[in-house]
């Protein structure tokens, strides 16, 4: 299973992601925040009951986070994953939604 959302307001986009984050759903959360940030949009990637994650998902993840795109995680797993990317990119800790 996998479901993505796109919510555009005033002055960023943020793109939900739920479900599983590998093969073909990669290369759709991609293109929809690629397309978020040529308009010139501020984007924030919310991974919110993301159960898997597989090699090109942790490096879409941190190839995104490179190019500015805000990670976002609700729970354990997506919370670690995210603030152990967030940190080999930036060095920040990760936010996490309750």
């Amino acid at each position: 299973m996998f479901r993505i959302s796109r919510a555009d307001e005033a002055f960023r986009t943020i793109v939900t992601v739920d479900g599983q984050l590998l093969g073909d759903s990669v290369v759709v959360v991609e293109k929809c925040c690629d397309q978020a940030l040529a308009a010139g949009r501020v984007v924030h990637l919310f991974l919110r009951d993301v159960s898997t994650v597989d090699r090109a998902g942790r490096a879409l993840l941190g190839r995104l986070a490179g190019r500015g795109v805000r990670l976002l995680a609700e729970g354990v797993y997506n919370s670690y994953l995210v603030g152990a990317l967030r940190q080999d990119v930036r060095g920040e800790v990760a936010e996490v939604k309750p």
